[in-house]
């Protein structure tokens, strides 16, 4: 394995690939589909510690723009899904979502049921700018305590 990921954690690395790289991929994975920035960034931050920051924000604003986009999603399926208003759980969950609001998209960077709380959200007709705000928090808060996390956990050491 350390043949082929060395030398493709090297070109992400590259200042033309890097930060772009971490854009579309927390960007994608802020969406539905089932995908993890944390190593992308994890990955350019150890090649380029000085880097931290910049792939922090950069990460951060590809995966609150993605979760803007599942939002909207929401927001557009609001009629598909009103078939599906009145079963119990759902409506304890809307309950619950109604009553916290748009500080309920702080838990957007949760694995599995964040994604999710984005379109709910959307859904909801939650408004729009608190709920970005609120997005853009927890990745945030995300990406700087996982990485810091995965630094303390694996310090320096050479790529070989």
């Amino acid at each position: 394995m350390d043949a082929w990921i060395t030398p493709l954690l090297a070109w992400l690395a590259l200042p033309e690939f890097g930060l772009s790289t971490v854009f579309v991929v927390s960007f994608i994975s802020a969406t539905l589909l089932p995908l993890g920035s944390e190593p992308v960034v994890f990955g350019l931050i150890k090649l380029n510690p000085a880097m931290f920051w910049p792939v922090i924000l950069v990460a951060t604003a590809g995966n609150t723009l993605g979760g803007a986009v599942t939002w909207g999603m929401g927001w557009a399926s609001y009629r598909v899904m009103d078939k599906y208003r009145q079963s119990a759980n759902h409506v304890r969950a809307l309950n619950w979502l109604k009553r916290i609001g748009p500080k309920a998209c702080l838990l957007a960077w949760l694995p599995g049921v964040g994604d999710p709380l984005c379109a709910v959200a959307g859904w909801l007709r939650m408004p729009f700018w608190p709920c970005l705000f609120y997005i853009a928090i927890g990745k945030f808060l995300r990406y700087v305590i996982m990485t810091a996390a995965l630094l303390w956990v694996f310090p320096s050491a050479a790529l070989s």
